[in-house]
């Protein structure tokens, strides 16, 4: 047997372990934090009905954005956006479920570099956070040339 062979992992046995994982995160605590403020949010009829209001305010905000700064109605209409967004604030259950959520996302992503980096320290993880660190085109090292 070579020695590739010996050191070769049933896939199956992978996504046995995957799966225990998923489970053992489910019962976490910051997944019943977070499902438990999702319901509050998803269930308040005041917030439900802002964030329909969001959403048309964004929808006008797209359309402004073809044109970007020269679009009459660009910083109106991005205001509008800023201002429903901040109204939402307003709400406890906004506020605990973007922190929930937060959490999570922050967990899922330290498990994701953890387990990427245990395979290749150039590899890339997936990330929620929209000013990226490292990697090409954002300031950091670039491992692709």
């Amino acid at each position: 047997m070579s020695v590739a062979e010996l050191n070769t992992v049933d896939m199956a046995e992978v996504l046995t372990y995957a799966y225990e994982l998923g489970d053992m995160i489910n019962q976490s605590v910051e997944v019943t934090d977070y499902l438990y403020w999702k319901g509050r949010v998803d269930t308040n009829p005041e917030i439900q009905a802002m964030i329909n209001r969001l959403q048309s305010k964004k929808e006008l905000f797209e359309e402004t954005q073809r044109f970007g700064h020269f679009h009459p109605n660009y910083h109106s209409a991005k205001d509008e956006v800023t201002a429903v967004e901040l109204e939402m604030e307003q709400f406890e259950e906004v506020v605990r479920f973007k922190q929930a959520e937060k959490i999570l996302d922050d967990i899922l992503y330290s498990m994701s570099e953890t387990i990427a980096f245990s395979v290749s320290e150039t590899i890339k993880v997936p990330s929620n956070n929209p000013a990226p660190k490292g990697g090409c085109g954002s300031g950091g090292k670039c491992s692709c040339g």
